[in-house]
């Protein structure tokens, strides 16, 4: 089976090239074998296996080729010299060619020289255009330094090694560069090396288990060592192929996990995929594992967000770091021997991005936890408030009520705010504190206001008493201008009850204000208040004026009383005059009993004058009535008149009195005069009648001597006397006990009276 030739130019003969002797200046270094050399007439850096000496050691005697055997294209039996053109040689290309030896480079390639000068057309390792050549000529649809054995068809190989059996050359649509050997589908493999069983090719270098396809060795027409006229399976007929476009296993997704090793390629990827966006994914292009990571990251934004006081819950916080370090462990892994489908000037950034784009999880962290501890001082702050708010509710209930019913809310309230402006100065409702207070103050204060002056006076003092229970930062100089208005309070409190005629809670209104606030302007007000009204009320007693005496008399009595009990006042002049109008009060009040026919009364009153008032010019006219009030109480007629308080002038006529009685008699006389004498017992005396009147009935009172009766001789004025006998020191007596007469006394005569005791014995 013939072939096409790869262009239009005339074939050449192959030069005759020993690649297995090493030419001036090409020496292999001491430490490697040498390596074979390219054809000449190439400027290309060609990467070819260093030359094993001699025939391939599968070689067979057989597959040796004489140096100077014919193309294969020679007619049978057709000789033809070594160095004879090609049939279709122009005369210009008669001479053949001296190829300069290869040029060993560094690296133990060699750099092949530029074609002569004057060659037309592609350089002799290349392709022909898509669109030339047939069934003989290279793969079009193989990349340009792709090489490898042509398939039966004649269609070119892109990779390094056997085409399949379909004679399809193994990487038709392999990518650039890629070379080694095809799997029995036809892709080809992504590394330089045998294929494993399966057929796909190892990502390792190394040669093929069927050896090179098309390479040098026994296997060619031209034997171990030439460059083949036509190689099947070359890009250029005649020539080597060129060096791959990169490395094995650098292409996107290369490696197939059997490439080379890249830690710090995998550091990056797995940094990557701790940035919480799955970018070590979306670099390798596994959408999936990028999505997972985003679906994670969604759902604990979800949660998270807006930020609040209990944070995020434990357990969320432990599944989405246990997803990061799974997809930081799963990107590592994959991004070992991945090839990256970026630049290089690109893949040297991503490690630096990595550690860049870790800030992205530590500042979402850190945002997160400032926004977390925003969140806990705010409902930290509503806390405060709201127990400042429930403090509002109970100052704001109790205004207005009594304080001793609000004292305990008023307190409560008091000591939330002082706490709150202690323990947390910094906060909202601290700050709110001093306009709380005020509004403390307006409240407890507002009886004051009102001018409840009574109602006043216990909140007042509980304001003016702060200083002694409320920290003095907080309470500042709220409690200094309560000392006026507590003392205003007491006063108008007082003189209230005063008016009132509750003078034991007016006195001790008074009595406080005085210990309180004794320079106080209120003092002096007090006594002139307290002073002016004892005068006022005793008035009426002092000018006879009172209706009822006995009743206005016990008014000033008490009022006087607690006047005289405050301290701290100057009220002896208002006393003293309350005194004398109670004198004269105490008399009024007697005299009207005895009127009123109040016997009893009057001789209580009476009585009780004299006994207060000795020394008083109205003592024995006192004595009077209350003698005439005692003798009326027996006798209503010696009530008719009120004794008189001046004794009458003119004669007086006596009257003799004897006891002839065995106990002490009280004789008691009320007329133009009024008096009582009492007379001592006789003891020589019995008492009348019963055994005394069977034995002597002519027995007569007082008819014995003279001498032997106790007497007494009164000197009264004529006029109708009443007179009233008891025994002495009995008092009122009891009926049986007294014995009361009438006698008129008359001008020019004497008056014997004879006292005497009667009994049924």
């Amino acid at each position: 089976m013939g072939e096409d030739p790869n262009d239009a130019r005339p074939e050449h003969a192959p030069p005759k090239l020993d690649l297995n002797k090493p030419g001036p200046g090409d020496e292999p270094p001491a430490d490697r074998p040498p390596a074979d050399r390219p054809p000449a007439g190439s400027g290309e850096t060609v990467m070819i296996r260093p030359a094993r000496g001699g025939t391939p050691r599968d070689a067979t005697p057989a597959d040796a080729v004489p140096a100077d055997a014919a193309p294969r294209d020679a007619v049978p039996g057709e000789a033809a010299p070594a160095d004879a053109p090609p049939r279709d040689a122009t005369p210009a290309d008669a001479a053949p060619r001296d190829p300069a030896p290869p040029q060993a480079t560094p690296t133990g390639s060699f750099r092949l020289p530029a074609p002569a000068p004057g060659a037309g057309g592609a350089a002799p390792w290349e392709a022909p255009p898509q669109n030339g050549g047939s069934t003989g000529t290279a793969a079009s649809a193989a990349p340009a330094g792709s090489f490898g054995p042509a398939d039966p068809s004649g269609t070119s190989g892109s990779g390094f090694g056997p085409a399949d059996s379909s004679g399809t050359a193994a990487s038709a649509a392999a990518p650039a560069g890629s070379f080694g050997p095809a799997d029995p589908s036809g892709t080809s493999g992504s590394g330089f090396g045998p294929a494993d069983s399966s057929g796909t090719a190892g990502s390792g270098f190394g040669p093929p288990s069927g050896g090179f396809g098309g390479g040098f060795g026994a296997g060619g027409p031209y034997g171990h060592g030439q460059a083949p006229a036509a190689a099947p399976g070359w890009a250029g007929a005649g020539t080597l192929p060129p060096p791959p476009s990169a490395p094995p296993g650098s292409g996107p997704g290369g490696g197939g996990g059997q490439g080379e090793s890249r830690p710090l390629q995998a550091v990056a990827v797995g940094l990557l995929n701790l940035s919480c966006l799955g970018l070590g994914y979306v670099l390798l292009r596994q959408w999936i594992g990028a999505a997972v990571c985003w679906a994670a990251t969604a759902a604990l934004l979800l949660l998270a967000l807006p930020a609040d006081a209990d944070g995020v819950p434990l357990g969320v916080l432990v599944g989405y770091g246990a997803v990061l370090l799974a997809a930081a462990a799963d990107g590592a892994r994959r991004g070992l021997r991945a090839s990256l489908s970026v630049g290089a000037a690109a893949r040297r950034l991503v490690l630096p991005l990595a550690v860049v784009l870790l800030a992205v999880p530590a500042g979402g962290a850190v945002a997160y936890g400032s926004a977390r501890d925003e969140a806990r001082e705010e409902a930290f702050q509503q806390s405060l408030l709201a127990r400042l708010a429930t403090a509002d509710a109970l100052v704001k209930a109790k205004e207005g009520s009594r304080f001793e019913l609000a004292e305990s809310d008023y307190t409560t309230a008091l000591d939330t705010y002082e706490k709150l402006a202690l323990d947390h100065p910094g906060s909202r409702a601290a700050k709110l504190v001093p306009e709380r207070l005020d509004a403390y103050v307006t409240s407890v204060s507002k009886p004051y206001t009102d001018k409840k002056y009574c109602d006043a006076v216990d909140p007042l003092k509980h304001l003016r008493g702060l200083p002694d229970t409320v920290d003095a930062k907080v309470l500042g100089d709220r409690a200094d201008g309560f000392d006026e208005p507590l003392a205003q309070s007491l006063y108008e409190c007082g003189a209230g009850e005063l008016g009132r005629d509750s003078t034991a809670a007016a006195h001790e209104a008074f009595t406080e204000l005085a210990a309180t606030f004794p320079e106080s302007v209120y003092v002096g007000r007090t006594e002139k208040l307290v002073g002016d009204g004892l005068r006022k009320a005793a008035a009426p007693l002092s000018d006879g004026s009172a209706s009822d005496p006995c009743a206005t008399t016990e008014e000033v009595r008490t009022r006087r009383s607690g006047v005289a009990g405050l301290k701290g006042y100057e009220l002896s002049g208002p006393v003293a005059d309350a005194d004398r109008a109670i004198q004269k009060g105490v008399f009024s009040c007697g005299t009207k009993q005895f009127r009123d026919e109040e016997y009893s009364d009057a001789v209580k009153t009476m009585d009780q004058y004299a006994k207060d008032y000795p020394k008083s010019p109205q003592t024995a006219h006192a004595r009077t009535i209350s003698i005439a009030a005692q003798i009326a109480d027996h006798e209503p007629a010696a009530g008719k008149k009120l004794p008189s308080a001046t004794v009458p002038g003119g004669s007086r006529m006596p009257m003799v009195v004897s006891n002839d009685g065995k106990d002490a008699v009280e004789l008691l006389y009320t007329g133009p005069v009024t008096g009582k004498i009492t007379l001592r017992a006789c003891g020589t005396c019995t008492n009348y009648g019963g055994i005394r009147g069977a034995v002597d009935p002519d027995a007569k009172p007082c008819g014995g001597a003279s001498s032997k009766y106790p007497k007494a001789t009164l000197q009264l004025p004529a006029g109708t006397y009443h007179f009233l006998q008891r025994r002495a020191g009995g008092g009122f007596a009891v009926a049986g006990e007294t014995k009361s007469s009438k006698a008129e006394i008359e001008p020019g005569y004497t008056y014997t009276n004879c006292l005497y005791v009667t009994s049924g014995l």
